[in-house]
């Protein structure tokens, strides 16, 4: 059954051309390394504008104004040398103050913006694979670490 179609003999003729005997050899172990890069990207902006607010103000503002005071008093029977018939007239301007409202500009604040580096560290997870090398031996076969050799310097 293990011939069947061909297919599993064939995966087994490959496998025994790679595995070559040899004396001696060496296996490439490798690993993989995190390649931490950064970009730049737009994530909002700030819009910075004015608008204009209107309020009702209302100021109370002292204002004089002038008034005649008609007094009359009685004389005791003073001599004049005046006739009778002339005309006399007295004019007294009277006045008051009046409000004038108007209206002009001050600068009250000022709002600037500026834009500064922040940086903060984020965490980054990944997972990293690694080749190991495993040593299977079949029958008697001895096998000595480099580990295990004494070496002398």
């Amino acid at each position: 059954m293990s011939d069947l179609f061909g297919f599993f003999n064939d995966e087994k003729e490959e496998r025994n051309e790679r595995a070559e005997t040899v004396d001696d050899g060496k296996l490439r172990l490798r690993q993989e390394e995190l390649d931490i890069s950064k970009d730049r990207v737009e994530t909002g902006e700030v819009v910075l504008s004015k608008e204009i607010v209107e309020e009702q103000k209302v100021v109370d503002v002292p204002v004089t104004h002038e008034e005649v005071v008609i007094e009359r008093r009685a004389i005791d029977h003073e001599s004049s040398d005046s006739p009778i018939g002339t005309e006399e007239t007295i004019h007294i301007p009277v006045s008051e103050e009046r409000i004038e409202v108007g209206k002009h500009t001050v600068v009250t604040g000022e709002v600037s913006a500026y834009k500064r580096e922040v940086e903060e560290t984020r965490h980054v997870e990944e997972t990293l694979r690694r080749e190991e090398a495993r040593v299977n031996t079949t029958g008697e076969a001895h096998v000595v670490n480099d580990e295990e050799v004494p070496r002398y310097v």
